[in-house]
């Protein structure tokens, strides 16, 4: 199966999406779907081109998404917070030609990319756009999804049409139906989002119900009037709905599901307070499409983010690479069909990622315990998690370098009441420099997506290092705990 005929699982007459007040049948779907297809391939699109798509939740977002698919073109979603110089960046390296946007981006430089008004796909006639090639199969790159990089510029994760449709069927645990009704709140941008939210309503025959900006209050609202049964969203906004729902609120919703970060355990706790409901857990990531483990619906357990998902293969290694015994802690090493084909024009990544026996190393620890539930102990990665949201230091460090007077920084993820994370960002001055906290911030703002600007900053008389020159950054945040004790 591929992914646009995922869609072909809903019965006509059954919605399939609400989004604003329009309600749209399976079949009407099928109808925008070819006629954003035809005008994809009018304008010039082919099978194997690339097509961004900046745009927050919508109907349009769909359209587009399963048109440029059905195309055997590759979908390259953006994350709509992003700065104009990190979409650039994407966009540039992923080659993309067209842009789908609500509103015309400016950027800085001039790009080779032709921009279209993602709105107004549906009004145009054009001619049927041929057949998928014979030749055309699964295994194709459907989607590219850009993951933030250790390194600075960030890497763009292959996701082949087998990838999602294998993660897709996964997530039968959820026992998701074709009466269920589940909220899109999650970006489309996100693979979160897409394959567990999106693509598994859409497999199931259930209704999406898409909310285009979170506010609390709406969404609690919106659980309400409309029904909903499935609700699959971050730790953070569990606890801001937890604030202001009343248990009535929820009273038509069978399931409940967090991902993203880490559950913390006083979020569960005032929601099961309150609401005497449970709330299950995943583990996942954007090279593996990206649920590896899920929790079925009716067995949570809390602290755990479930048990692997039939078909996938896990080990847990040591330093060593060897298999750690049960209850310790190791690396989590997944393979399997829901797996990355590779990122994108980027072999070197790709060989520190994925080893030749095809094994993800995901940088996560984690344990099992003796009834084969996982639970994820810590990262060996820097990444922050904040709001569900991935902040990778070194990209954020490579812009505080850019202001004039840094001598030497680091970007530090401190624990957050809200966000679960955010980044605390320590700086050294030059000698006989001056640097002012809040132009920098505003520097940081211009150049990097708002979630991604520290929180806090702090000038060191010194950025202390280790033995070696690497800045210490584990004595950086000792010195900073301490200081807040």
């Amino acid at each position: 199966m591929l992914v646009h005929e995922i869609i072909n699982n809903g019965r006509g007459e059954d919605i399939a999406v609400v989004d604003e007040g329009r309600r749209v049948t399976y079949a009407e779907l099928k109808e925008g779907i070819k006629k954003y297809r035809n005008h994809l391939y009018e304008i010039g699109i082919r099978t194997g081109d690339r097509v961004g798509i900046f745009s927050r939740n919508s109907l349009e977002f769909v359209y587009a998404y399963f048109a440029t698919a059905s195309l055997g073109a590759i979908n390259v979603p953006i994350n709509f917070q992003l700065s104009t110089r990190e979409t650039a960046y994407i966009l540039q390296d992923a080659g993309v030609k067209h842009l789908l946007t609500y509103e015309p981006l400016k950027f800085e430089e001039k790009l080779s990319v032709t921009q279209h008004n993602i709105a107004t796909f549906g009004d145009k006639i054009s001619a049927d756009a041929p057949e998928l090639p014979a030749d055309f199969d699964e295994n194709n790159p459907c989607v590219i999804i850009y993951t933030s990089g250790t390194t600075g510029n960030p890497k763009g994760a292959m996701l082949s049409h087998k990838n999602l449709v294998f993660n897709t069927r996964q997530c039968e645990v959820f026992k998701c139906h074709s009466k269920c009704k589940v909220l899109c709140v999650l970006p489309m941008y996100h693979c979160f989002g897409w394959t567990c939210v999106v693509l598994n309503t859409f497999y199931r025959g259930a209704e999406l119900d898409v909310m285009r900006v979170f506010k609390p209050k709406d969404m609690v609202d919106m659980v309400r009037d409309l029904e909903i049964t499935d609700i699959i969203i971050v730790p953070s906004i569990f606890k801001l709905v937890t604030a202001l729902a009343k248990p009535e609120d929820f009273k038509s919703v069978r399931f409940f599901m967090s991902g993203g970060t880490t559950l913390p355990d006083k979020i569960v706790e005032e929601f099961n307070k309150k609401f005497n409901r449970k709330i299950a857990e995943g583990y996942g990531l954007s090279e593996a499409s990206p649920a590896v483990f899920l929790t079925t619906h009716g067995e949570e357990r809390q602290g755990s983010c479930g048990k692997l998902l039939k078909g996938t293969e896990v080990r847990l290694v040591d330093e060593d690479g060897l298999d750690v015994a049960p209850g310790e802690v190791g690396e989590v090493l997944v393979r399997g069909g829901q797996v990355m084909l590779g990122y994108w024009n980027n072999p070197k990544a790709t060989a520190e990622t994925l080893d030749k026996d095809g094994w993800l190393h995901t940088g996560d620890v984690g344990k099992v315990d003796a009834d084969g539930y996982y639970y994820i102990v810590s990262r060996i990665k820097e990444m922050i998690i904040s709001m569900g949201e991935n902040i990778y230091p070194r990209e954020v460090e490579e812009v505080v370098y850019q202001f004039k007077g840094i001598k030497d920084a680091a970007v530090i993820g401190v624990d957050d009441k809200l966000r679960g994370q955010v980044g605390a960002c320590f700086y050294d001055v030059q000698e006989g420099a001056t640097v002012d906290k809040s132009e920098l911030k505003k520097f940081l703002q211009k150049n990097l997506a708002l979630y991604k600007v520290p929180r806090e900053f702090r000038e060191l008389k010194e950025i202390p290092r280790t033995s070696t020159g690497k800045i210490a950054k584990r004595k950086i945040l000792e010195d900073y705990m301490a200081s807040r004790a």
